[in-house]
């Protein structure tokens, strides 16, 4: 039994679901249109060029969840997820899924979007695992900070390390896919890294590393 370890975005999905919410918050007239796209897409360019400041995005990225009764986050994600997420769904990384479940795996999603966006989705590829950046909430509200260690590149790997002393498992015979170069530090952790349609960063890592490049995009 091993572990099999995913990151989300542009990997399991076809787009990066944390920029989505964020432009779905824009298209639905909840956030400050032109402040907010011109925000985002500037983090985005940030993150892939491996220069992200997480706490400045953070502080950023979960404003509106602090900013808004629960309810209407609750209906805003169901929306969110019927008309942005399942269009984005890959087949083939379901199969992928489905294959180290029938091997008996363990299977995990580590991502550094927040738990809140992230969470129903892990769940529609039938994952029973998530480590993700966890808005903090309090009473009956986010309060627009992070709880803990945000999930992002070594993050990642804080994250991990305290979820195996947690549940017991280990890394032996591990398997990590990823697209980003972001995720080299947990890449360069597990004994089986594979960089999934990766970014030139990754790319160029992977091949010098003999890592296998795969595609879970569907043809």
């Amino acid at each position: 039994m091993s572990l099999a370890i995913f990151d989300l975005d542009n990997t399991l999905l076809a787009d990066d679901s944390d920029y989505l919410w964020g432009q779905f918050l824009v298209d639905q007239g909840i956030v400050d249109s032109s402040y907010y796209e011109q925000e985002n897409d500037r983090f985005y360019k940030e993150y892939k060029e491996g220069n992200l400041d997480i706490y400045e995005f953070l502080k950023f990225s979960l404003k509106p969840l602090a900013d808004n009764p629960l309810q209407d986050l609750l209906k805003w994600r169901s929306q969110f997820i019927e008309e942005v997420i399942r269009p984005i769904l890959l087949k083939p990384a379901q199969e992928l899924i489905n294959k180290h479940q029938q091997q008996g795996d363990i299977l995990l999603v580590i991502t550094a979007t927040n738990k809140f966006v992230t969470e129903p989705i892990v769940e529609l590829y039938g994952i029973n695992h998530l480590l993700a950046t966890t808005p903090e909430f309090l009473g009956e509200r986010y309060t627009g900070n992070v709880a803990g260690t945000p999930c992002f590149q070594e993050g990642k790997i804080t994250r991990l390390n305290e979820w195996l002393q947690v549940t017991g498992y280990s890394l032996d015979d591990s398997w990590f896919y990823s697209d980003s170069h972001n995720d080299l530090p947990l890449l360069q952790l597990v004994e089986h890294p594979v960089a999934v349609n990766p970014d030139e960063k990754l790319k160029q890592y992977a091949e010098k590393s003999n890592w296998p490049i795969i595609s879970l995009r569907d043809k």
